[in-house]
């Protein structure tokens, strides 16, 4: 099915699976639905089983937007405590259009939950409350995460997936692969087919060497491999090395539960020339999960400045991982710099990236649907380097191939089905109305003229508003050192900038002052940066290290 045939069905309202191999367009396809349904004042939630999966379409996690924590599955009683919640509520009824993305990594029993929350939020018997619901992802790739064999393990064997019937949309025209011979071993994977040619193409990428205008990511199927390479990458650098441990608040049965439901580490050790990749989401300072880039140097508080692969320079601070009870109350906080190094990833974590070159390891694949996950990240063969296969890595589930045939039927069906509408945007227009969406042309679209204000920007306007830096934070919803940076890049573009309101009036204040007057007097060179600012680490070392670094960059403002 072509992407335009697709978008017509979805704009009908149907509740739509949308399938195909890697590189049909399958995100592609879901923004162009999300555009044209933004435009029209309807708003879709939208989610995904990862965080770098939900980073791929600017969404939420499914467990984090239905307020679940890390449950898979809910009883009534937990569903009756979760409609106690208003902010539940409030999103809940701010929408109607569901969008899910990598449904492969979605397990029965979570669709099946989020369906019943939905039927709960909406007080509707209907499937998913009656919200339309748009799926898609391809079940050739990998399935849910888990930690025992279980018989059934893909959304579709959900009693909700059967209620929901979906029209199947099959995409079929590749966009990311532009090499015959690629899209020929793919192919031959999905069909559980190996030829004699797809073997000859996959010998030919063993230990090659590849194109030196590229830098391959390399991609691997055990943790420890990734942490090897990555530690190893780290060492050859002989820039100077920065550690950040991270600090917690909680019991340690939730602290626990933080490091192993996230990528976040106790320690993070860092160099200038460290390729990364950001853990995290944070709209106000331009990064999701996802996010990778290099270590371009350390700013005066020794946090790192990271240039991004789209060339944004971002300040990393540090970021509170937290544990809520049923209340929505924090229970447990974990506070960590969101980076960890990606010279080398996991399969996992590649699934929805597009690479220009690669080096994959698939001798110790473990599981069906690694090896067609890993090969299909690359555009062409030219940018493959296979270091080592084994038999499990051309392998995928014999029941995929059997459901894979009736989605094909299916789709072929919808395309019938549409083809014989001959009032397609009558009916589209008639579907936003229920939404409550507008079709009026001088309304359509005009929100995106809206103009992005910028994070400082919106601290600066708050300034007027509040009576201190702990208010200013609460109100921007940021840490209070995140904020004093920003009164500082504020003050430093603005020296008539009136800040006199936060002004400490602490002994602490008054000793670092004068400490920072003597270090300028001795004029010593090491004690400054290039940019004529002054270290930190000097005014800390003169304090005997009794006055954090916070209170130190605070009384800064006002030298």
């Amino acid at each position: 099915m072509k992407q335009s045939t697709a978008l017509d069905i979805l704009k009908l309202g149907e509740n739509v699976f949308i399938t195909g191999s890697a590189g049909t367009g399958k995100t592609y396809l879901l923004n162009e639905y999300i555009d044209y349904l933004k435009d029209r004042k309807v708003f879709p939630a939208i989610v995904a089983p990862t965080g770098l999966s939900a980073s791929h379409i600017n969404g939420q996690t499914i467990h984090s937007f239905f307020g679940i924590g890390i449950r898979e599955v809910v009883d009534n009683a937990f569903i009756e405590r979760l409609l106690t919640r208003s902010y539940l509520k409030k999103r809940f009824k701010g929408f109607n259009v569901l969008i899910i993305d990598e449904i492969s990594m979605v397990s029965p029993e979570l669709f099946s939950s989020m369906d019943r929350i939905l039927q709960a939020f909406k007080n509707s018997p209907k499937p998913f409350g009656g919200v339309q619901v748009i799926a898609s992802g391809d079940f050739f790739q990998l399935p849910p995460i888990s930690r025992e064999p279980k018989e059934q393990k893909f959304a579709w064997q959900s009693p909700s997936w059967r209620d929901l019937d979906f029209r199947s949309c099959y995409l079929d025209v590749k966009f990311r692969q532009d090499d015959d011979r690629l899209i020929s071993v793919l192919d031959d994977i999905r069909l559980g087919n190996i030829s004699q040619e797809t073997y000859q193409t996959l010998e030919s990428c063993h230990l090659k060497e590849l194109d030196t205008s590229y830098t391959p990511t390399r991609l691997y199927t055990h943790n420890i491999d990734v942490d090897r390479i990555n530690n190893n990458e780290l060492d050859s650098l002989k820039t100077p090395a920065k550690k950040y441990k991270y600090s917690s608040k909680g019991s340690k049965k939730h602290i626990e539960k933080i490091f192993n439901t996230s990528m976040v580490l106790e320690e993070l050790i860092l160099k200038k020339g460290a390729v990364v990749i950001f853990i995290k989401n944070s709209s106000e300072k331009g990064y999701v999960n996802g996010t990778t880039g290099i270590i371009s140097g350390f700013n005066r508080d020794k946090m790192p400045i990271v240039t991004t692969s789209t060339g944004d320079k971002i300040i990393v601070g540090y970021d509170d991982w937290i544990v809520e009870d049923e209340e929505g109350k924090n229970i447990a906080t974990v506070t960590q710099i969101p980076l960890r190094l990606a010279w080398a990833i996991t399969i996992h974590k590649s699934q929805g990236m597009t690479l220009d070159a690669v080096e994959i390891d698939l001798s110790r694949t473990f599981e069906m649907g690694q090896g067609y996950v890993a090969l299909s990240r690359v555009k062409n063969i030219d940018g493959l380097r296979l270091m080592g296969i084994n038999d499990m890595a051309l392998r995928v589930d014999g029941l995929i191939l059997k459901v894979d045939d009736r989605i094909k039927q299916a789709s072929q069906k919808a395309i019938d089905e549409i083809e014989a509408i001959d009032n397609l945007q009558e009916r589209a227009k008639a579907h936003i109305l229920k939404l409550g969406g507008t079709n009026n042309e001088d309304e359509i679209g005009k929100d995106r003229k809206t103009p992005q204000i910028s994070t400082y920007e919106k601290t600066k306007n708050l300034i007027d508003k509040v009576s201190s830096i702990k208010e200013l934070a609460k109100t921007r919803g940021l840490i209070e050192d995140t904020v004093v940076n920003h009164l500082a890049k504020l003050k430093q573009e603005d020296k008539s900038l009136d800040l006199s309101k936060f002004k400490p009036k602490s002994r602490d204040f008054n000793k670092i002052i004068r400490v920072i007057k003597a270090i300028k007097l001795e004029k010593d060179e090491d004690n400054f940066l290039d940019d004529g600012s002054m270290r930190l680490k000097p005014i800390f070392d003169a304090l005997n290290e009794e006055v954090s670094y916070y209170k130190i960059r605070l009384a800064m403002l006002f030298v």
